[in-house]
């Protein structure tokens, strides 16, 4: 897999242009995709709106599986719009990837962990948010101390253990992925016609089945986000 990326500074901090440029195009391509979907909605449904409100009551499921009831409907927005765009950039790397002079910059950005780790911190900010917007700062430490208090500590190092899983299970199985194609790509062009002959239907094979993985982390992603946020809405 190639590894050479547009790296620039600014003020000290790194940043990866291959993960911003790949990021924006996904965001665009969300946008582009629901609007498309959404555009003339009428009375008697077209095949594009019944698309659309397939995703929403899919991702509604999603939410309303975690928190029953009025509880959920402030993540509904949420939960689409994160799993529409996790999807996308799954996908990203297995429909366009740009390599310039041996340098990428478009590819799938949650197979780097800077993204996969931006996102999960987001949600579970979000969990700690709203945890405090019910309780108070009172109540949201006091949480920590549930069910006894002697669990304290390991109920602060599964706050640690649950960003990590979150970040680390997205980006593991979106790289190990690309960094298989990239194999089966090289290996289609090591011996010539033969081997391309060889290496093509298991990469089409591949692709296929990396559609459906990025499909499943999408998922579960989200569905460990709306997980997060309930406990922290509970008070047992």
């Amino acid at each position: 897999m190639n590894e050479k990326y547009p790296i620039v500074e600014f003020m000290g901090m790194r940043m990866n242009l291959a993960n911003d440029l790949s990021a924006l195009v996904a965001a665009v391509l969300v946008f582009v995709l629901a609007y498309w979907f959404a555009r003339k909605p009428q009375f008697r449904p077209t095949k594009k709106q019944n698309m659309l409100e397939w995703m929403i009551d899919f991702t509604d499921g999603i939410v309303h599986s975690a928190m029953p009831g009025a509880t959920g409907e402030p993540f509904r927005l949420f939960a689409f719009v994160l799993f529409l765009f996790i999807w996308m950039s799954n996908q990203l790397g297995l429909a366009i990837e740009v390599n310039v002079g041996g340098t990428t910059w478009i590819k799938s950005p949650t197979s780097d962990p800077m993204v996969t780790m931006s996102l999960a911190f987001m949600a579970l900010l979000l969990t700690h948010y709203f945890s405090v917007r019910k309780f108070g700062f009172g109540g949201y430490l006091y949480n920590y101390t549930r069910p006894m208090v002697m669990l304290l500590p390991i109920n602060i190092l599964e706050e640690f253990t649950n960003f990590l899983t979150l970040a680390l299970r997205l980006y593991g199985n979106i790289f190990a992925g690309e960094v298989l194609l990239t194999l089966l790509g090289s290996v289609a062009q090591s011996f010539g016609v033969v081997s391309v002959v060889l290496a093509a239907p298991l990469e089409l094979i591949w692709q296929g089945f990396s559609v459906f993985i990025g499909s499943i982390q999408a998922y579960v992603f989200v569905t460990l986000a709306m997980v997060y946020i309930s406990r922290k809405l509970e008070t047992e």
